[in-house]
């Protein structure tokens, strides 16, 4: 018999986990809410995918990023096995495949997900943010999760950030990506770079729209999402989704 040549500790060495970029946890944030509040438009189009990657709600940072951006995006995330692409309709789909590469439980993923659209939170806003994801029976729920990411191996995904001058709670920000807890260890620094230029605070968001630039935007989400629910139902019936 053959003996394998690798060496044992090689064999055993767990792979390392892929290292994001701001806009790739975003889309796989949006893959797992939409996954979860609207099965039946998922796995989404690009146009879904990039609609979902700049609403206006539920998102902090607001952003506004474009298709060839969302795309490049996916191409990074395929090859780590983050997302996979497959063809339905007119339109190529996209699901993700976050509870498998990282090999966390479904809880775990709702809450990194919410951390990742949303930024830094309590584990009370934590909580009251992933309810359409995740049901917690109670807080001390959510604390266990978090507590299990945070010391995971090979690397945790997520920790607790000192208190802020004032606050009641400590907040808990993921770690997706490199540039999320360092960010959030100095406020009010500089956004990261492949973000700076296109990252808009709400406030001035507001300030500088009109009420038919808010029309027209909603009217595009709408279009959009008809035209994912028309594709879903033009799939061949019996066609397979990813898991």
């Amino acid at each position: 018999m053959t003996e394998d040549p690798t060496p044992h500790d090689a064999r055993n060495t767990p792979r390392p986990d892929p290292e994001l970029d701001f806009l790739q946890a975003r889309i796989l944030g949006v893959l797992v809410e939409k996954r979860l509040t609207v099965p039946d438009t998922y796995p989404l189009t690009l146009n879904a995918l990039v609609a979902g990657c700049n609403q206006k709600t539920s998102r902090d940072p607001v952003i506004e990023t474009t298709e060839s951006e969302v795309r490049d995006a996916l191409d990074g995330l395929r090859r780590m096995a983050l997302v996979i692409e497959s063809s339905g309709g007119r339109a190529m789909r996209y699901a993700e495949n976050v509870k498998r590469v990282y090999a966390v439980p479904s809880e775990s993923v709702s809450l990194l997900a919410t951390l990742v659209l949303r930024g830094p939170q309590t584990a009370a806003e934590l909580r009251l943010h992933s309810e359409r994801l995740q049901r917690f029976s109670d807080l001390s729920a959510v604390e266990g999760f978090l507590d299990e990411l945070a010391a995971r191996s090979p690397r945790p995904l997520v920790r607790l950030l000192p208190r802020r001058p004032g606050a009641r709670e400590s907040r808990w920000t993921h770690l997706l990506t490199p540039q999320a807890a360092v960010e959030e260890d100095a406020p009010g620094a500089e956004p990261a770079p492949d973000l700076a230029f296109r990252a808009k605070p709400e406030a001035d968001e507001r300030g500088a729209r009109s009420p038919l630039e808010d029309r027209v935007e909603a009217l595009e989400r709408q279009v959009a999402a008809l035209a994912d629910r028309l594709d879903a139902l033009m799939r061949t019936p019996g066609e397979p989704r990813p898991d």
